[in-house]
């Protein structure tokens, strides 16, 4: 029920200016997909916007937490948050806050989703969850916020932290349930919740005992990700030995090799958008330390950027060698990033 909740709530945020930009959009994708000719009518429906770059924790596949970005560290403004919004345009009614670092870390990040939330935008968010107390919670609840991803990549400290390293499990239970708490004091359906799991090697046997904590709990959404490898080729100590958890597989060599091939296609280049928390704009997340700046808000109109050269170039360099473009080598799209 709580699925068919949040599907029918992200329903709810579709006018029919906004559903008629999403058919041009498609309209285009699908054209400029068989033609391999850039052809774009209509503006994104989905944003991903970057709250801050900073994280508590250091993940061994992360470049903001192992603190290796070359591009500038920061967190949003609030007017600057503002600027961005108006830019973007009226249809837009999506928006992921998160992009690289642990959003909360941005101690205003409950007024993007306000702000957000005025313009009949659904938002969603990706945390680790260690910075959810009561207070915490019920702010959360009350910010309108329509989604919450909570990262739980173990049932043990030791499993836990083997990927989320210095990071503590009991916060991330506690702070789960400091949200369940909340929902349930303010007759809240929202945000929905979902427990997201990483598999590697290290916390695979986990699965099984992983759904039963989540029934315990009342968490209904329950994901199982594959885990996206820098270094793969010859393996990685991450990496599950249940290939059906991977995204990887091992070839007659002994080399690894993506298991999914992708096409010269990305729906992405059509759909939407990535905003770092200085303004910057980049084709996708998989752009972690914006080498493709395409144009920045700070001194352009996001609809200038979004249909100028730069950005046609760039989809059209999609469509024709998208395997030759260094941050589409190891994409997830195309490939199977939920189990």
């Amino acid at each position: 029920m709580s699925k068919i909740q949040d599907s029918l709530n992200i329903i709810k945020h579709v006018s029919v200016f906004r559903l008629w930009n999403l058919v041009l959009l498609k309209g285009s994708y699908v054209f400029s997909k068989w033609t391999k000719k850039t052809r774009l009518k209509g503006l994104p429906f989905a944003l991903s916007i970057e709250p801050t770059t900073a994280c508590n924790l250091s993940c061994p596949e992360c470049p903001s937490g192992l603190k290796q970005f070359t591009r500038a560290t920061g967190k949003l403004n609030l007017d600057f948050h503002k600027k961005i919004l108006d830019s973007v345009g009226k249809q837009v009614f999506y928006i992921n806050y998160y992009f690289q670092g642990e959003p909360f870390l941005n101690p205003q990040f409950l007024e993007l989703i306000r702000e957000a939330k005025k313009r009949n935008i659904y938002t969603a968010t990706s945390t680790n969850a260690h910075f959810i107390d009561s207070e915490k919670a019920i702010e959360i609840v009350n910010s309108g916020l329509d989604r919450l991803i909570i990262s739980i990549d173990g049932l043990t400290q030791e499993t836990y932290a083997n990927y989320r390293v210095n990071g503590e499990l009991s916060k991330v239970i506690e702070g789960t349930k400091n949200i369940l708490r909340a929902k349930n004091e303010l007759k809240s359906h929202t945000p929905h919740l979902i427990f997201q799991f990483l598999v590697v090697q290290q916390n695979e046997h986990e699965i099984a005992a992983l759904h039963q904590m989540a029934q315990d709990l009342n968490i209904k959404d329950v994901r199982l990700k594959t885990a996206q490898f820098y270094e793969y080729k010859h393996g990685n100590i991450l990496m599950p030995k249940d290939e059906n958890y991977s995204r990887y597989k091992k070839l007659k060599d002994g080399t690894f090799a993506l298991k999914y091939k992708v096409g010269n296609h990305c729906w992405r280049m059509w759909s939407s958008s990535v905003i770092t928390w200085d303004g910057s704009i980049v084709p996708c997340c998989f752009d972690k330390d914006a080498k493709h700046i395409l144009g920045t808000i700070q001194n352009q109109e996001f609809q200038q950027i979004w249909t100028a050269k730069k950005y046609k170039l760039f989809r059209t360099s999609v469509l024709l060698h998208r395997n030759q473009i260094d941050i589409c080598q190891n994409c997830s799209e195309g490939a199977k990033v939920w189990i």
